[in-house]
């Protein structure tokens, strides 16, 4: 089930191997996520996108000295696109997994997963301009 990695070990863990007491080490489930998002930025344009876009967004606060809850408000849409993004990509492979060739549901699933990541975007752009064109605006005024 799963096949292996380079060194040998599951990709995934079976039901034998969860329940018969092996412990899944944390800096393991850490490498492995962090594996994760690495592949989903360099194999995925809109993430890297999302990543330009949390840049600009991150020295958009930094220079117009953003309050904190501006602030979270930011860091929240960021790891959420992150979140999103991440999980598009990981339903995409699976279902390209499952089904190589076209079928509808494989359709469907893919179009929600997208649909979800756009949702997100364009909550978070709403959310930007709440934030960033007033005081973008009153610092063109003066």
């Amino acid at each position: 089930m799963g096949g292996t990695s380079p060194d040998n070990k599951p990709f995934v863990r079976s039901a034998e191997t969860k329940g018969k007491g092996q412990r899944y080490k944390l800096t393991s489930a850490f490498s492995n996520a962090g594996r994760g998002l690495f592949e989903a930025v360099r194999s995925e344009r809109n993430l890297r996108i999302d990543a330009c876009m949390a840049v600009v967004a991150i020295a958009l606060g930094f220079g117009l000295r953003i309050d904190t809850p501006s602030w979270l408000a930011v860091i929240v849409c960021i790891g959420m696109m992150f979140a999103l993004e991440t999980v598009n990509t990981a339903i995409e492979a699976v279902v390209d997994l499952a089904s190589p060739g076209y079928h509808e549901l494989a359709r469907r699933a893919k179009d929600c997963a997208a649909g979800a990541a756009l949702a997100g975007a364009l909550a978070s752009f709403v959310v930007g301009c709440i934030i960033f064109i007033p005081p973008i605006m009153a610092f063109l005024a003066s």
